[in-house]
């Protein structure tokens, strides 16, 4: 790699932090689901359930916590994911690995600022790309893979005649403009 990358533990702080509310939330949602409409299967051709997206976004995230040092490793694969398919199956099962997610990102926060050189793996056009990236540009990167896939898995969710809060699948940024609007609105009426 050509470059090593620092950042500042209050910067990425803020990125466990969003990735840490939105694993959150995405945990008490699937905690208070039963097998069957975690399991059942949605879409003309019947390859979506709620447990799948779950499954991905927490395949994403074990690509790059991993099981030992954080990072992992110093290579990220995306497209060569472990596909627990067993977390497809059970929410309790998958409410745990979100549980154990959350604290393997709590413990970035104890981190001093790390030189945070990651190499991605990304397959592109029959052959394969080594991009340099940062723990922060895939923490980044997760926050928004995870929030895209909790709005594909909150209109699965409807389609089941499940209630979610207003908020779920919603990007940090939307909530923050969304507050931003409010507070405006609120001051021109006052």
């Amino acid at each position: 790699m050509s470059s090593i990358i620092h950042m500042p533990l209050s910067e990425m702080e803020a990125l466990i932090e969003e990735n840490l509310q939105t694993l959150s939330q995405l945990r008490y949602f699937v905690a208070e689901l039963s097998p069957e409409p975690y399991r059942q299967a949605l879409g003309d051709h019947g390859r979506h359930t709620l447990g799948k997206h779950i499954r991905h976004i927490i395949d994403h995230y074990d690509a790059l916590l991993g099981e030992g040092t954080l990072p992992a490793t110093a290579t990220i694969d995306y497209e060569h994911r472990q596909r627990d398919t067993s977390l497809e199956q059970s929410p309790s099962r998958a409410a745990q690995r979100l549980a154990w997610i959350e604290s393997r990102l709590q413990t970035l926060k104890q981190r001093e600022p790390v030189h945070d050189a990651i190499q991605l793996v990304y397959p592109a056009g029959g052959s394969t790309l080594d991009l340099e990236s940062s723990l922060g540009r895939e923490l980044a990167f997760l926050t928004s893979h995870t929030i895209h896939h909790m709005a594909i898995i909150g209109l699965l969710a409807e389609s089941l005649g499940i209630g979610l809060p207003e908020d779920f699948g919603v990007h940090p940024s939307t909530l923050r403009h969304w507050r931003r609007e409010a507070a405006a609105l609120s001051a021109r009426s006052a």
